[in-house]
């Protein structure tokens, strides 16, 4: 009886070992189909992200992620010793689709911000600038909302030309999607620009953080390729955040230049000047400075000359820090370039600086029903010695209105070496 019960445990302890050895085969199978589902999930996924995120799929604001396109540099004068540069003010772009203000409907059967996109191309294909200098309200804000894509819109032409640019800010930048150290921050990683948020040290090679604004810098020029002026800065571009609004003792006021943008500027004017002597020339190369709201002498309009048209109240901070003092005193600061004022073209000598307005350049800013959106462009010329260039000579301007022939007009010379 007793050698029965044992078979009996034996054979029921070879069946309980049995169905734990298929059930350890089957948790082991599971396993397995669990690992391989995993893996299989895992592969897919980093498909996926490499197609969508990784690939040049993926959109984002509508355009492609690549990296940032950079121009040749340094920039330098042409073989024929010539430099031109093209200022555009006040395009006011909203979506690309925003209406037009201050046009008569004889002038446009429909008109919206592709008009202006339309005139900057134009502007780039008759003058073909060597350099683009975008000087505030690129964007109407408050007409946007989505800044970036305003942004790619407003600047398009200047990248789909690979030109190099620089812009500034002005007083409506800022009033959509991003504050203006922000602008300024996407503005630089935009395809061939120039535009710095902050300036950089010469002698440290780190940023300089403790100034006012966001959008001081400064754009070297050198000579022409293959000349002894090939390794030096001819001619130097000052970019100047001007603000866009404060309150001061209760009353509300446009921005203004702050000290510490100018004690920048003497310190990069002087740096530049010890860095570029020529022994041949006695003056120092030559400057231009570009910011966005006129400075409060220009309101007074104690002017040596005029050029152009004055129609408007010129609109500035009633706060005067010196800027056209330090202009004059650092005395390479041929003429400033501005705008604000849309419907201002002029350029104005104060103290033997012309400070030249740009003229409204978009049609979503206001203007003068009637009167043409208009351009300026800028030469700097050089001075022919008899077997080589002796640096910058002379500094003209002109401006054009986007009428059918992009008319030519108010040809004037700013400068020219003594």
């Amino acid at each position: 009886m007793g050698g029965n019960w044992e078979k009996a445990k034996e054979s029921h302890e070879h069946s309980h070992s049995d169905f734990s050895t298929r059930t350890q085969t089957m948790q082991s199978s599971q396993t397995w189909i669990q690992a391989l589902f995993f893996l299989a999930l895992i592969t897919v996924s980093l498909y996926l992200f490499q197609f969508f995120i990784l690939s040049d799929r993926l959109i984002v604001s509508h355009h492609k992620i690549t990296p940032k396109k950079h121009p040749l540099l340094p920039l330098r004068f042409n073989s024929d010793g010539t430099f031109k540069i093209l200022q555009v003010a006040d395009m006011h772009y909203g979506t690309g689709l925003t209406r037009c203000r201050d046009v008569l409907s004889s002038e446009f059967e429909r008109c919206s911000d592709l008009n202006t996109t339309l005139f900057l191309k134009r502007m780039i294909d008759a003058e073909k600038p060597d350099f683009i200098a975008f000087t505030g309200d690129n964007i109407f804000g408050s007409s946007t909302n989505d800044a970036a894509e305003s942004l790619f819109k407003a600047f398009g032409p200047a990248m789909a030309a690979r030109l190099p640019w620089a812009a500034v800010l002005g007083n409506h930048d800022q009033e959509s999607t991003m504050n203006r150290e922000e602008l300024m921050s996407f503005i630089s990683l935009m395809d061939y620009s120039l535009s710095q948020p902050n300036p950089m040290d010469p002698t440290t090679q780190q940023v300089i953080t403790n100034i006012d604004g966001f959008g001081n810098y400064d754009v070297r020029i050198r000579g022409p390729p293959g000349s002894h002026l090939a390794n030096q800065s001819i001619l130097n571009l000052f970019f100047l955040d001007s603000g866009d609004h404060a309150m001061v003792d209760g009353f509300r006021t446009y921005g203004w230049i702050k000290e510490s943008q100018l004690s920048w500027l003497r310190s990069a004017s002087k740096g530049h000047n010890q860095e570029n002597h020529q022994p041949q020339i006695s003056t120092p190369p030559p400057s231009l400075a570009f910011f966005h709201i006129p400075i409060p002498e220009l309101r007074s309009g104690q002017f040596r000359e005029i050029v152009g048209q004055y129609h408007e109240h010129v609109a500035c901070s009633f706060v005067n820090t010196g800027v056209l003092k330090t202009l004059v005193s650092m005395g390479d600061v041929k003429a400033v370039f501005i705008g604000h004022d849309h419907n201002n073209d002029f350029c104005g000598n104060l103290n033997g600086i012309w400070f030249c307005y740009g003229g409204g350049f978009g049609y979503h800013g206001y203007g003068r029903a009637g009167s043409p959106r208009r351009g300026r462009v800028i030469v700097a010329e050089l001075k022919k010695g008899k077997n080589e260039w002796m640096g910058v000579g002379s500094i003209k301007t002109w401006k054009r209105i986007d009428d059918e022939k992009l008319s030519k007009f108010d040809e004037q010379v700013l400068w020219t070496l003594s």
